[in-house]
Order: C-alpha cells, then sequence, then structure tokens
C-alpha cells in the first residue's frame, strides 16, 4: 500500500450546461480538463482517470494536492466562459493498493465522496488531508462533521479559502453526523486478550469493527474501517518492542479522527511521555490489569473516543517518584482539561 493524497473534480450542473451549449459543450468540457490537468501537473501529480466531466488525480503530498486544486481553481475563475463553469473539488490523504495505472482502497471512494459533498468552485479537504498538510498559500474553515455515502465513519470537512478562491457557500452536500456508537479496533497478539476485550465492548454497546495481531495488520485495518477508537498493544509482533508505538504514531498522524488508547503490561515513562507531549487529545495509556475494572475501562475507550485523555495512574506515580518529578506536573497540565487519571 502507498499513502497518498487523492483529487476529485468534476462539473456542477454538467447536464444543464451541455444542454445550455449544444455542441460548444465539447469546447468547453475540453479546456476545463486542460487547466485542470496543468494545475495537477505543475503541482507534481498525476492524473488517473478522466471521464465525462469528472477528473480523478493523485499527488505524493497533502499539501501538493490542495495547491493543484487552488491553482486550478484560480485558472477556471480566470477564464473566458461562454456560460458560468464551475467545479467542484475534493482532497482526502490515505493508504491504497495500486492496481495497474489506477488505486484501489476505501480511501479513494473517501476522496471521491468528499468531492460530491462539495458546490461548484468550492475546495473541500478531509480530516486526513488536513493533518497530513504542511505550509500552503491557502487557510481553511472548519465545517463540521458529516455522513458520506459508503463512508464507516464521520468525516470533519474543511473548506479551503485564499486569494481568488470564493469563501462563502451553503453547506456541504452531505448529512451532519450524529452518530452515537463507539466504534473500536483491537490489536493484541493475544487471541484471548482481544477476544476478552471485544466481549467487554459489545456488552456495553461498543462496535468492535475488527481484530488485528500485528501493527500492519492494524493499520490495515484503521484504513478499512476508520474507528473511532483503536486499542493498541504497545509490544506487537514481530520483535515486541516498539511496533504498537510507532502504529500508534502512525494512526494519529494519518487518522487524526480516531483516538488511541494504547495498552502495556508495565510502565513505559519515556514513550508515555513523547506521546502526551506531542498532542494529548484523543490518546490513552493503561496498564493491561485496568481492563480487569470494567467500568474504569469502558469509561476511558469512551473518553478517548470522544477526543479527551486517559492516563494510568501508574504512570503520574512513576514520574513523581522517579527522576522526573516535575514531568508528573507538565502531564497533568498538559491534559487538564481533557484528562482522567485511571486507577487513582
Amino acid at each position: 500500500m502507498v499513502d497518498v493524497t487523492f483529487l476529485f473534480t468534476d462539473i456542477e450542473g454538467s447536464t444543464a450546461l451541455l444542454d445550455c451549449l449544444g455542441d460548444a459543450y465539447a469546447d468547453v468540457l475540453f479546456r476545463e480538463r486542460e487547466l485542470v490537468s496543468a494545475a495537477v501537473a505543475g503541482a507534481g501529480g498525476r492524473v488517473v482517470d478522466a471521464r465525462g466531466d469528472e477528473l480523478f488525480a493523485v499527488f505524493p503530498s497533502a499539501a501538493d494536492g490542495v495547491a493543484a486544486a487552488v491553482a486550478a481553481q484560480r485558472a477556471l475563475a480566470a477564464e473566458e466562459w461562454p456560460e458560468p463553469v464551475r467545479v467542484r473539488m475534493g482532497l482526502h490523504t490515505g493508504r491504497a493498493n495500486i492496481a495497474g495505472d489506477g488505486y484501489v482502497g476505501l480511501a479513494v471512494h473517501h476522496a471521491a465522496r468528499v468531492a460530491q459533498a462539495a458546490h461548484g468552485a468550492e475546495v473541500l479537504v478531509s480530516d486526513s488531508t488536513l493533518a497530513a498538510l504542511g505550509n500552503i498559500d491557502a487557510a481553511v474553515r472548519d465545517l463540521g462533521e458529516y455522513d458520506l455515502r459508503g463512508i464507516p465513519c464521520a468525516t470533519r470537512l474543511y473548506r479551503v479559502v485564499g486569494a481568488g478562491l470564493p469563501s462563502d457557500f451553503p453547506p456541504p452536500l452531505a448529512t451532519p453526523s450524529d452518530r452515537e456508537v463507539t466504534r473500536v479496533a483491537l490489536a493484541d497478539d493475544s487471541v484471548l486478550l482481544r477476544e476478552g476485550i471485544a466481549a467487554i465492548l459489545e456488552e456495553d454497546g461498543f462496535e468492535v469493527v475488527g481484530q488485528a495481531g500485528t501493527a500492519e495488520d492494524l493499520l490495515d485495518l484503521v484504513e478499512a474501517t476508520l474507528p473511532d477508537v483503536a486499542i493498541v498493544d504497545i509490544r506487537m509482533p514481530p520483535t515486541k518492542t516498539d511496533e504498537g508505538i510507532r502504529a500508534a504514531a502512525e494512526i494519529r498522524q494519518r487518522h487524526p479522527r480516531t483516538g488511541v488508547l494504547l495498552l502495556s503490561q508495565h510502565v513505559d515513562v519515556e514513550n508515555a511521555l513523547a506521546l502526551f507531549s506531542e498532542k494529548p487529545t484523543g490518546l490513552g495509556y493503561l496498564l493491561k490489569d485496568r481492563v480487569a475494572d470494567v467500568d474504569e475501562f469502558l469509561a476511558a475507550v469512551r473518553r478517548v473516543g470522544a477526543g479527551g485523555t486517559a492516563i494510568d495512574y501508574s504512570i503520574v506515580a512513576e514520574l513523581r517518584s522517579g527522576l522526573w518529578p516535575e514531568r508528573a506536573q507538565e502531564l497533568i497540565e498538559a491534559c487538564a482539561s481533557t484528562a482522567a487519571v485511571v486507577g487513582s
């Protein structure tokens, strides 16, 4: 699998435009595709497919994809058309399999659904694309979470705004999300532990979307199901050292909506500090023994899924009694508004 950014575009009201222009529509379509394709190439992307008034492109980075969309919209706005031509655009960043000259995977469909939620002349990006962005010649406006057809989780959408781009549009062409069930992916090399946790979660109304025994399988599972929470063993095959930690960091980078609850047999202070210091929201770290206290464990899963923080008391106690007493206070203060200390 490869990690890339996908762009989908299409002309808003193309059927009505065809009826209005008749034979002249072919020239308009050719010129529209020419302008969008030039913007894609100029940003280092590649047009994967173009059918009718739709175009599908891929980019090595989110910044390249957004730059291409902005450049394309500016070029379209500067063109003199016989009738107004308004193109809607959507971008999503994720992993997909290469199939010949194309790509296959949920991320491709996700990008298409983001584009379908846009209005003509509008550029929408998903939360995954926003998380992968560096510096771009534009800003973004948070539009909230929406349910996109066929996508298993809610998607937070953002409108790209900047010089030469319209900024006022109606709400996205999608249903605002009101999902209440927390969807969970489980990863641990112990099948018995996974099944036990799954049973506890399902008994309390959670939806377990899948289980994985390795970090790589977990990444594929998260990519395919987009859960609200990934519960991850810190030490996973093949080396049982830091695979779970690295998978957690990758999930948080690629899927900012997915909370991560790490489970560990022993307190790992340095890794815990590194994780929480970067971004404490939507993150939890518990000892596996805490699972036995079902109510506390379930509350921690809910808290992480809602964007909060859950910290095992043993971490705080270890910091206070060890070489980093000041770091314990820093950790608590950094997580003050969202954190619950579990097991205190």
